[in-house]
């Protein structure tokens, strides 16, 4: 009976220093699924979503190339001296549980200044004689927004990649937790003054409409992927994705102007200001990566013209 060949892979830190002493013994057939869990083996806490792999860099070379998962390692790595660079993403934690508690937070807090008005009286403010339609209006339009949030994060959403670094939990509960606390002290403020009702309905009417349209846009998106989440990268197509790159960002956005014109806070706008900006970063990096994906050259596709996710300005 003909004997399994085998492989010993060296495991080192960027400094090349050995992670695992002696390396790690595989079959020549493995993957890189198996030597992550090769690696887990020798060092409980490197569990596969934490680690990340790279090839060796070569001269010239200044970004790591990861190590191929839909390759054997034999034909990925060195055949002389098979060698992987190990990086300890640190702990993670799913992106269902990092979107839930950061959607959560406004979720709850924004109802708390709308319904129990003495946290304005403990600060020394007047207490709060009249509700506004506007405020009330408000309420429903955030709470259906982060709802909705909740709803795609357990049954529509399709991740790329199974988990973030648990420090992102932090970040971001405190970016929503804070923003939302901000914008409803304000909006729900007893010296709170509304604006026309003409302006109101305007504003809310965009709102409505656009987390509608987001809400489609991320089932367009869904089904780019398949259930584990993987199929690569894709250009999508139907609705708004036929004229612009990131459309679910570009409803996004609208259905913060929209509810920008109905409540009219320096706070709502700051945080349209700041997402806006996070949203456009993101935007171009992907748009970027599409171009480059799909250039036409090789019998791939040419990604088309496309804004990248606020006609007509970028």
């Amino acid at each position: 009976m003909r004997a399994e060949r085998t492989m010993l892979v060296q495991v080192v830190g960027r400094n090349g220093k050995e992670i695992i002493k002696g390396g790690v013994q595989l079959s020549e057939e493995a993957t890189l699924e198996d030597l992550k869990k090769a690696i887990q083996s020798k060092n409980r806490k490197y569990y596969p979503e934490r680690q990340r792999l790279t090839l060796p860099l070569q001269p010239g070379q200044t970004r790591p190339t990861p190590v191929d998962a839909t390759k054997k390692l034999k034909d990925s790595l060195a055949s002389d001296t098979p060698q992987v660079v190990f990086k300890d993403l640190g702990p993670q934690v799913s992106y269902r549980i990092l979107f839930f508690f950061e959607y959560l937070g406004p979720l709850l807090i924004y109802p708390l200044f709308y319904f129990f008005p003495q946290v304005y009286t403990y600060i020394g403010l007047p207490e709060r004689k009249v509700i506004h339609p506007v405020q009330t209006y408000a309420l429903y339009a955030w709470c259906f927004h982060y709802a909705k949030r909740e709803f795609e994060t357990f049954f529509i959403h399709r991740f790329s990649h199974a988990t973030s670094p648990i420090a992102n939990v932090y970040r971001n509960c405190a970016y929503y937790w804070i923003f939302g606390s901000y914008i409803a002290y304000f909006v729900n403020h007893p010296l709170y003054t509304p604006v026309s009702e003409k302006q109101m309905y305007v504003g809310l009417a965009i709102s409505v409409v656009s987390q509608l349209s987001n809400f489609y846009c991320h089932i367009i998106l869904k089904n780019l992927r398949s259930p584990d989440g993987k199929g690569g990268y894709q250009i999508p197509y139907g609705f708004l994705f036929n004229f612009v790159t990131c459309a679910n960002y570009t409803t996004e956005i609208w259905q913060w102007i929209g509810f920008n014109i109905a409540t009219q806070t320096v706070a709502g706008y700051l945080f349209l200001a700041a997402a806006g900006y996070i949203m456009s970063v993101w935007a171009l990096q992907k748009h970027k990566r599409l171009r480059k994906t799909f250039d036409g050259q090789d019998g791939r596709k040419k990604y088309p013209r496309r804004w990248v996710i606020f006609p007509p300005f970028l």
